[in-house]
């Protein structure tokens, strides 16, 4: 589904991953958990853009709203890898001078998208993985958070049937491939604030079961998070394997930039024509410099929202 309104001042939105989201497999609990949660990210980057605050800082509030739920695969709600442990990636770009900040293979790291920024501003590189990134935290003073912290029983159970179901394959002599399910998930904002500029930010856990050392798309510049004040910000969410190969974020301000697309047919054009044409599956949210939304997605659902100057929050999970 795409969205699109045009404002004169400010705008957000937001995304919680796409995938495999069915209605049938939710409770009406569960649903009204994750609107609740989106809705509240939403209001609080509503805030910041209100009060006369920076995209740069609205996004990366309302991506700290999901980094602390349980709900998203980012921060608190992060699944585990193989070994059972957590590897986190984030990216948050300012369209305004593109400087951008990058950060993988965090551990400890209890908001992902507060390094990445600090690495923007803070560092003389952009991006930033492992070890050095944590010792670039601590020196920095950012909030480390212990495993107890990102253990949740629901992603535990992921692990747990993945692991079951890659030694029934493996037994079998048959590939390995992962489900869909096991490859989505992000958090994301994308905001226009009242002096122009745009920003964007990503924030996520991975794949459940991957390897370490696997880096997906989101901290990729131009592949899950890209923004130009000259056309738009983008945070991409699905499979990174496929979304890194068609850079799906660049791809769309590009197309803007060279070929004079609109948001909206160049989203299209990027998620449900390109995308799909290399097997992959997910979706972005993008806000151009005009306050013009577009949040396709080419998978069964995605949690997403956005919210307009004196407008109530707009929350959709299924394709609706």
């Amino acid at each position: 589904m795409n969205t699109s309104n045009k404002i004169d001042s400010f705008a957000l939105a937001i995304q919680g991953g796409a995938g495999t989201i069915l209605k049938s497999k939710m409770t009406p609990e569960k649903e009204q958990a994750y609107r609740n949660a989106l809705v509240e990210s939403l209001s609080v980057g509503y805030d910041v853009l209100a009060s006369g605050g920076t995209a740069l800082d609205a996004a990366q509030k309302a991506v700290n709203v999901m980094e602390d739920s349980p709900l998203f695969n980012a921060g608190k709600g992060a699944v585990f890898t193989h070994d059972g442990h957590h590897e986190q990636d984030a990216c948050i770009m300012d369209g305004a001078t593109r400087n951008v900040g990058a950060v993988a293979m965090l551990h400890r790291i209890k908001n992902p998208i507060d390094l990445a920024r600090l690495v923007m501003e803070k560092s003389s590189h952009i991006f930033l993985a492992g070890e050095g990134a944590e010792e670039f935290a601590r020196a920095h003073g950012i909030d480390f958070a212990d495993d107890e912290y990102f253990h949740t029983e629901f992603r535990w159970k992921q692990l747990q049937e993945a692991l079951a179901k890659e030694r029934a394959i493996v037994s079998e002599h048959t590939r390995l491939d992962h489900s869909v399910e096991d490859k989505t998930g992000t958090v994301g904002a994308v905001a226009l604030d009242r002096h122009g500029n745009l920003a964007a930010a990503t924030s996520t856990g991975g794949m459940t079961n991957k390897r370490a050392g696997r880096i997906g798309d989101t901290p990729m510049i131009g592949a899950g998070t890209y923004a130009d004040n000259a056309t738009c910000a983008v945070s991409a969410t699905g499979v990174g394997e496929f979304i890194m190969r068609a850079l799906v974020a660049y791809d769309i301000v590009a197309l803007m930039m060279y070929k004079n697309m609109t948001l909206a047919d160049a989203a299209d054009e990027v998620v449900m024509k390109k995308l799909t044409a290399l097997g992959g599956s997910g979706g972005a949210i993008a806000i151009d410099r005009f306050g013009t939304i577009a949040m396709p997605f080419n998978s069964e659902g995605m949690y997403r929202g956005y919210r307009l100057p004196d407008g109530e929050p707009f929350v959709r999970i299924f394709k609706d």
